[in-house]
């Protein structure tokens, strides 16, 4: 039997899923001079349902191999936290069941390197956030360095051999300073964090840059920061704001230079999540809408796969709540 999530955070997962113990602070400057705008939605663009998760859950993380997707652990229906990994196959619209992680987490974090599926941090069963990495190998996990501090509610992208691990929250609380893994050497170094900390934000890797989107901080609500880090420089820029404030949101990159944020969860008392879905052009440095998710989610996994964006499972209104819903967009008409 899986343990079930202690008393004190079913209840915070009732109210919202935020941290656990960040102590409020004053707002936040404006990331940027430039107000948030977006362009129209392209005729024709579209999202499509796709066949359901065999499991719903919430607050889990994905990363895509090939035509595959991994869907990686969450909660279920009753709070517990699990292991479960499922895999979809883009190509046939079908799922599969993959090896469980050595671990079970929610609010994990994925990526994917040289072909294989990575899975850092994440809150385990009792609520304190995992130092524990993990990589996909010959379909069994193998265990990688830890990382320096425990790490949740991040988010993870991929330059060359380093994986980012921006944002989030650690033992002591948000997160400050960014997580580099050299997954050649299995090796940990540190680096400056986004300059607004932040935790349940997405991020991307574009042209050797890594973006974060949005987010939030428990007492301060949700943000419309973007930043990008260039490791050339080791600076981090302030770009658009993200057009919509959201925390819970899910983000990607697709290969004809866009950056996807998707979804999210209200801090306010708003009572559902957010449908909300626009395209960063790394180019022009402008938002473009999307069309809006058919299912409003937030916790979700998001991966492309070349153009496409697909969304999966996630909680369909504000706290712990789960789905199985799998739903995809192409971009590439976003292309000049």
């Amino acid at each position: 039997m899986r343990p079930a999530v202690p008393l004190a955070m079913a209840a915070l997962l009732t109210a919202g899923c935020g941290d656990p113990g960040e102590p409020a602070r004053p707002s936040p400057s404006p990331t940027s001079a430039s107000p948030p705008t977006s362009t129209p939605v392209p005729a024709g663009l579209a999202w499509r349902q796709l066949t359901p998760a065999p499991t719903e859950r919430t607050e889990v993380t994905a990363a895509a191999v090939g035509s595959d997707v991994y869907l990686v652990g969450g909660y279920q229906r009753d709070g517990a936290t699990v292991p479960t990994v499922e895999v979809y196959d883009t190509r046939r619209d079908r799922w599969r069941t993959g090896p469980g992680l050595p671990l079970a987490v929610n609010h994990a974090m994925a990526a994917t390197i040289g072909g294989a599926v990575h899975v850092f941090g994440g809150y385990t069963a009792d609520g304190k956030p995992s130092p524990s990495a993990f990589r996909l190998d010959r379909g069994r996990w193998r265990r990688l360095a830890d990382l320096p501090a425990g790490r949740a509610a991040g988010t993870a992208m991929v330059v060359g051999d380093n994986v980012y691990l921006a944002g989030g929250i650690g033992p002591d609380g948000l997160a400050r300073t960014m997580l580099v893994f050299d997954a050649a050497a299995n090796r940990w170094s540190v680096a400056p964090g986004p300059p607004t900390p932040r935790e349940h934000l997405g991020g991307a890797a574009v042209d050797g840059k890594v973006y974060t989107i949005g987010g939030r901080v428990s007492g301060r609500g949700d943000l419309d920061a973007v930043e990008v880090f260039d490791p050339a420089t080791a600076g981090w820029t302030a770009l658009a704001p993200l057009p919509v404030r959201r925390g819970g949101l899910g983000a990607t990159a697709t290969t004809n230079g866009f950056v996807a944020a998707v979804g999210g969860e209200p801090s306010s008392e708003r009572r559902t999540t957010f449908a909300e879905a626009d395209a960063f052009d790394v180019r022009t440095g402008a938002w473009r809408s999307l069309p809006p998710m058919p299912s409003p989610r937030h916790g979700l996994g998001v991966a492309a796969i070349g153009t496409v964006v697909y969304t999966l499972a996630g909680g369909p209104r504000p706290g712990l709540h789960v789905s199985a819903t799998v739903e995809a967009i192409d971009l590439a008409s976003l292309s000049p």
